[in-house]
C-alpha cells in the first residue's frame, strides 16, 4: 500500500506539468498542444521500447489494440478537452474541476470492481471522500472569489470551458479503469513495457493528427504559423519536458500503483495531481494560495490519507 501510494503522488506530481503547458503557451491551439505532447511521449518511447523488446513480443493484438483505446481516450481526447478548458476559463476552475476525479472514480470504482477488488465499505468510505469533496469545495470557492474580483470575463467562454473540463473527467474516469482492468488481469506483464506500449500507439495517432490539422488548419487553426507556432523553441522544449515527464514517467507511476493498490482507492489519489497542479499555478502568479485554498488543500491530503487507510472487504458471488 506504502510503495502504491508513493507511486501515485510521484505520478500526480509529474501530472500536474500538463496544467502548466496551456497557461505557459496561450497563444497555441489546444489540439497542437496535444499533437505536440503525444508526438514527443511517441518519440520518447522508440528507444525506450529497445529496454522491453522482450515484454512488447509478449503483447498480443488485442493487447496493442487495447492501448490505442487508451491512449485514444486517455491521451488525446482528454488533453484536448483539458487544454482548451484551461486556455478558456484559466487554470482555477478546470482544475477544480479535475479535481473531483478521485470521488468520481471511488464511487464508479466501488460499484464497478466490487468482485475482482473486494468494496470498500461505504460507512467507512463516506467520511474521506466528504473531506475530498470539502476541499475541492473550498479552494473552488476561494479560486471564484479571486475570479469576481477581476475584471469581467466572459461568461460564454467561462461556461465553455467548464464544459470542456467536466468532458476530460469522463474521458479520465473511463482510462484509471481500464488502464487498472488490463494491469489486474496481467500481473506478471511489466508496468514499463505497458507505459512504453501506450507511448508507441499514441505516436502513429499524433502524426496523424498533425497531417490532419495541417490539411485543414485554414478551417480548424486559423492565423496559427505552422508547424511549430509563433514560439518554436518553447513550444518543443515544453512538449519535449511533458512528454517525457508528465507522459512517460506519469503513465509509468501511475501503472505501477495501479498494479499494487485496488481501483477505488488508486483513483482517489489521482488527488495529488490537483493539488501539484494548484502549487505549480501558484508558483506562475508569483503569490502564496489564500488561506481558504490552503485549507482545502489540507482537507485533500487528510481526506487522501483517511482513504488509503481502508481495506477492501472481499464480496462473495
Amino acid at each position: 500500500m506504502f510503495i502504491g501510494i508513493l507511486y501515485a503522488a510521484v505520478a500526480g506530481a509529474f501530472w500536474g506539468l500538463v496544467f502548466v503547458g496551456p497557461l505557459l503557451l496561450p497563444d497555441y491551439p489546444a489540439a497542437w498542444l496535444a499533437i505536440g505532447r503525444y508526438l514527443a511521449f511517441g518519440l520518447i518511447a522508440l528507444p525506450l521500447a529497445l529496454l522491453d523488446q522482450g515484454e512488447l513480443r509478449r503483447l498480443r493484438r488485442a493487447d496493442w489494440l487495447e492501448a490505442l483505446k487508451l491512449s485514444a481516450v486517455g491521451n488525446f481526447i482528454y488533453y484536448v478537452c483539458l487544454a482548451a478548458a484551461i486556455q478558456r476559463a484559466g487554470g482555477p476552475l478546470p482544475t477544480m474541476i479535475i479535481g473531483t476525479l478521485p470521488v468520481v472514480i471511488a464511487l464508479t470504482a466501488n460499484r464497478r470492481n466490487a468482485q475482482r477488488d473486494g468494496r470498500l465499505p461505504w460507512r467507512r468510505l463516506v467520511p474521506p471522500l466528504a473531506l475530498i469533496a470539502l476541499g475541492v469545495a473550498c479552494v473552488n470557492q476561494a479560486e471564484l472569489a479571486a475570479l469576481r474580483g477581476s475584471s469581467a470575463t466572459d461568461l460564454a467562454r467561462y461556461a465553455g470551458g467548464a464544459a470542456l473540463a467536466v468532458a476530460a473527467v469522463v474521458c479520465w474516469t473511463w482510462y484509471p479503469l481500464r488502464n487498472a482492468d488490463w494491469l489486474r488481469a496481467n500481473p506478471s506483464r511489466s508496468p514499463r513495457a505497458w507505459a512504453t506500449a501506450q507511448g508507441l500507439v499514441t505516436l502513429p495517432l499524433a502524426v496523424a493528427g498533425a497531417i490532419v490539422l495541417v490539411l485543414a488548419s485554414s478551417w480548424l487553426t486559423p492565423g496559427y504559423a505552422l508547424p511549430l507556432g509563433p514560439r518554436p523553441l518553447a513550444f518543443v522544449a515544453l512538449m519535449a519536458a511533458i512528454g517525457l515527464f508528465a507522459s512517460w514517467l506519469g503513465t509509468l507511476c501511475w501503472n505501477q500503483a495501479s498494479q499494487r493498490l485496488p481501483t477505488a482507492v488508486a483513483g482517489q489519489l489521482i488527488v495529488f495531481e490537483t493539488v501539484a497542479a494548484l502549487g505549480y499555478a501558484f508558483a506562475l502568479r508569483g503569490e502564496p494560495p489564500a488561506p481558504l485554498s490552503l485549507a482545502g488543500i489540507a482537507l485533500l491530503i487528510a481526506g487522501v490519507v483517511f482513504a488509503a487507510r481502508i481495506r477492501p472487504e472481499p464480496v462473495h458471488a
